[in-house]
């Protein structure tokens, strides 16, 4: 063959090379090391310092931001992860669960042991470069880049990729790349958020008067300038409705983690909690489809400060789904979705 001819031609002191494999980078958001006040600072430093987040004028953020938002937000951040924090592992349960859903991943490729699974975090650590590098110098030539946000914006995917390019533009041999597109409306992940939701009713000892769909907030001046995020939510709540066979009424859609004083995406999540018992609804059910692992907006945000909102508006029962997390139904649905994008893409290469 070519390739074997051309490997009997190296010259006695070319390095071993490792190619063949495929590289599949799981990425999130992000998370602080610790919950204590300069690790959360330099976190929020690197997510709210992001352009792709925060598209204030530049100088006028950075005077707000290291003025205002890093002398007091990370106190207060704090408090949030510490009561969600995983102190067994010392880590917050975002990173927890994402090296879940890395290893499960790989167990369940075990029929393409050319493939190797990783994780990476936007912010903080891991950090993408590190483990592209990781990859490479693992034999993998090609790497398919898998950011873990269903519905697509700027502030999500595309800073996640941002960063991977960033990291591609520093190596001399670059590997060939893929990243997969929004499944915001793929079969495989509304099957899996239906049989989720499902799954959390039947365990229920009560029954919702309604059920809400949470989705992180953007600004709605994003939305205006492109941004399909919100059609996206729209979609998939849609589509997970008539999946569910529910009225409109029945399954709603609000966006939380509001922050700062502009308009964002309505309906707001803190302001419709609040006006609901007064309309009747005493027991009510959320689950959070934009999140595809529990972290401090679902665990902290939703699970405990929207609960008491609404306990405190007069409502009864208050649940929240958890999310997909590293459960058989997420993990099924990566590997399809994973698969998917892998096709064509050869197996193993030897040396």
């Amino acid at each position: 063959m070519i390739r074997d001819s051309a490997l009997a031609f190296r010259p006695p002191d070319h390095p071993k090379v490792k190619n063949g494999r495929i590289g599949v980078l799981l990425m999130n958001l992000g998370t602080p090391e610790a919950t204590s006040y300069w690790p959360m600072r330099r976190y929020l430093k690197e997510f709210l310092s992001d352009r792709r987040v925060i598209e204030t004028n530049p100088v006028l953020w950075w005077f707000i931001l290291n003025g205002i938002i890093l002398t007091l937000r990370p106190q207060k951040s704090g408090k949030a992860y510490e009561k969600i924090w995983n102190k067994a592992l010392n880590e917050s349960p975002l990173k927890t669960i994402t090296r879940g859903q890395s290893d499960k991943l790989q167990a369940a490729l075990k029929d393409r042991p050319e493939i190797i699974v990783d994780w990476a975090m936007r912010y903080g650590q891991p950090p993408v470069a590190t483990r592209i590098e990781a990859l490479q110098a693992q034999g993998c030539d090609r790497i398919l880049f898998v950011p873990l946000y269903p519905q697509y914006s700027a502030a999500t995917t595309a800073t996640a990729l941002d960063k991977c390019f960033d990291a591609l533009k520093a190596m001399r041999w670059q590997p060939a790349i893929r990243s997969l597109p929004p499944y915001f409306d793929h079969p495989a992940y509304i099957d899996a958020l239906a049989k989720s939701l499902k799954q959390h009713l039947k365990d229920l000892p009560w029954k919702p008067d309604m059920i809400l769909a949470s989705y992180h907030g953007l600004p709605r001046e994003y939305l205006t300038k492109g941004d399909p995020y919100y059609c996206h939510c729209m979609k998939t709540t849609r589509l997970l409705r008539d999946k569910m066979k529910l009225a409109p009424e029945q399954l709603q859609v609000v966006f939380q983690s509001r922050f700062g004083r502009a308009e964002w995406l309505q309906p707001y999540a803190q302001g419709t909690i609040e006006g609901l018992p007064g309309k009747g609804v005493k027991n009510l059910v959320m689950i959070m489809p934009g999140f595809s692992a529990d972290c401090v907006e679902t665990l902290e945000e939703v699970a405990i400060g929207l609960d008491e909102t609404f306990k405190h508006a007069g409502g009864v029962n208050f649940s929240a789904v958890p999310c997909l997390n590293d459960s058989a139904l997420s993990i099924g649905m990566l590997e399809v979705l994973v698969r998917q994008e892998l096709q064509g893409w050869a197996g193993p290469i030897e040396d």
